[in-house]
Order: C-alpha cells, then sequence, then structure tokens
C-alpha cells in the first residue's frame, strides 16, 4: 500500500515540527505539504492533492474554517481533520460544516493524530 499523503497546516513553528515528527515516525504517511495559513493551505492542496490535511482552527488568512472550505473546492478527495487547542463545540461544528470529518486536541498522544489520520481516510 502507498503511504497516505499528508498536508499539515499550522502557524506555530514548533508544533508544525512536531506534528511532522509524528506523522513521518509512521511508514502508513508521507507528507507532503506544510503551509502556516489558510491561503498557502488551499494552495498546496490544490498543488499536491493530499489525502487528508490535518488543519489548525487558528492561524492567519481565515483559520482552518477557510482553508477546508478551500481545500473541498480545490481538492474535493483531500478529506480534512481539524486541529485545536480548545475544545469549543461551537467552533468544532464550524469546522465539521465546513468539511472536517474529525478533530484532534493539541498535545493529543502521537497514536491519536495518527489514528485520526487513518480514520479519515477510511482505512
Amino acid at each position: 500500500m502507498r503511504p497516505i499523503r499528508v498536508l499539515i497546516a499550522d502557524d506555530e513553528p514548533l508544533l508544525l515540527q512536531a506534528l511532522g515528527e509524528v506523522i513521518d515516525s509512521s511508514p502508513d504517511f508521507e507528507i507532503v505539504g506544510t503551509a502556516d495559513n489558510a491561503s498557502d493551505a488551499t494552495r498546496l492542496a490544490a498543488d499536491l492533492r493530499p489525502h487528508v490535511a490535518l488543519l489548525d482552527m487558528r492561524m492567519p488568512e481565515g483559520g482552518g474554517i477557510a482553508a477546508a472550505e478551500g481545500i473541498r473546492t480545490t481538492s474535493p478527495a483531500t478529506r480534512i481533520v481539524a486541529l485545536s487547542a480548545y475544545e469549543d463545540p461551537a467552533r468544532i461544528a464550524a469546522m465539521r460544516g465546513a468539511g472536517a470529518v474529525a478533530y484532534v486536541v493539541k498535545g493529543a498522544p502521537a497514536d491519536d493524530i495518527l489514528e485520526a489520520l487513518l480514520d479519515a481516510v477510511g482505512t
């Protein structure tokens, strides 16, 4: 089986690096791109066609909602996983409305992050 292609978008450089290390630790995944704002995430998804995008809910240029909506338009097969430091039901509902199929809290164990990505692509 080919690795699952992942795009990560978060405006916190240390978290972006940590997420990359977690995802790179599994042979099931390949990181195809990273972004630090919603516009770049949308553009990269259109260019790279990842299987799944892990999107921070709060980042510049519209946050995860704008990125999810843009990705749904430019790369409709890409599945969206929301990432946030907050467990705010209203924001989670808004992300689901924008196309997110899963939600992960920042700081969750590595296995939870990887499981959410796997579940998002239906493996």
